[in-house]
């Protein structure tokens, strides 16, 4: 399986993760990787596999999520022909196709329990039994599972069988998310951003406006490394100008004037009686103003360089944005030095 995905970063957090996952490899014992969605879950397991002795047999992905409940056994298992309607044929589950190499499990917490029963007996004992069958096959599979959730509290609430939570977790990989790994957005931001530019045929990098990058810096990140990449790249697309700086970055791409409106038999409570919806907004540390008037002048400026870059410095659909006239605008980027930013 080759995939177009790197480990790019230097953050000692991300690091330590990989660390972890290279010593693990050789093992022949399950492995657990938690982390939030878009953190990298999925190359984490390909690592595992690829420097493990079994690197050129088969690595065998299922996401548990993907398929109803009713047929994650039979996808797992396999069954006979005639087992449950529909069988017309019997088919090898996806222990039996990844036999001697590595089986990935991607969102392990979503099994049913009855998965989980059949899931144990092939992890403790070496086998399986296809669904309409009496007899078991030996196999020889390891076994990779991920998850975004906390397995432990859903053992100790009786949604997930501690004691496959303990053959599984002989060794846990924990992903750091993207908020905490730090320096590591400005070199993936630069990494997604020139091989966008390559695939779009720029015949250079100009690199992130100083705006956009602290904008990056600043963004919590909640789709991780995944949705940085999505940002990253439709700034780049959307730039007409390669040679200058990338000044604009969309984070919300549903964000639109002519978003449609909330139902009202949708709305809550609050929103019915005239509330803002949504949550509100961070409260500002006023606490740490200690000079009124260079505040007010950041925040100004930051508006300015968000909504020039947005209008790719076209000013007078800036000035109509921002409810300007040509001639105040223009006074206010000479009195921030955009001109020379810009």
């Amino acid at each position: 399986m080759e995939r177009e995905n790197q480990f790019v970063g230097q953050s000692g957090a991300f690091l330590d993760a990989v660390e972890r996952t290279s010593r693990a490899a050789p093992m022949r014992r399950p492995v657990l990787i938690v982390g939030e969605r878009g953190t990298g879950k999925e190359l984490i397991a390909e690592r595992l596999h690829r420097l493990s002795t079994r690197w050129d047999e088969p690595l065998v992905i299922m996401n548990c999520a993907a398929l109803p409940e009713t047929l994650i056994e039979a996808e797992l298992f396999g069954h006979e022909a005639g087992a449950f309607t529909g069988a017309t044929k019997h088919r090898v589950g996806r222990f039996e196709e990844a036999d001697k190499g590595t089986l990935f499990l991607d969102e392990l917490g979503t099994l049913s329990m009855g998965a989980q029963e059949r899931l144990l007996r092939a992890v403790e004992y070496g086998e399986v039994t296809r669904i309409g069958s009496s007899r078991p096959v030996r196999i020889d599979v390891r076994i990779v599972g991920a998850t975004n959730e906390d397995l432990q509290a859903k053992a100790e609430r009786g949604d997930f069988r501690p004691d496959l939570l303990d053959r599984l977790s002989f060794e846990v990989i924990t992903l750091p998310p993207l908020r905490v790994r730090e320096g590591d957005i400005p070199v993936l931001a630069d990494y997604f951003g020139r091989r966008m530019a390559a695939e779009i045929g720029w015949e250079g990098w100009p690199g992130f406006a100083p705006h956009v990058a602290e904008q990056l810096e600043n963004h919590p990140w909640p789709g991780n490394v995944r949705e940085l990449r999505n940002v990253v790249e439709r700034a780049v697309y959307r730039w007409d100008d390669w040679n200058a700086p990338i000044a604009h970055a969309v984070f919300d791409p549903f964000d639109s004037p002519w978003k449609p409106a909330t139902p009202s038999y949708a709305q809550s409570p609050s929103q019915k009686s005239g509330g803002a919806p949504g949550p509100a907004p961070a409260t500002a540390d006023f606490d740490s103003v200690d000079d009124l008037r260079a505040a007010v002048d950041d925040h100004e400026k930051s508006i300015l360089e968000h909504a020039l870059g947005k209008h790719r410095w076209n000013q007078r659909q800036t000035a109509k944005a921002l409810g300007l006239s040509y001639d105040q605008l223009r006074h206010a980027i000479k009195k921030h030095g955009l001109a020379d930013d810009g």
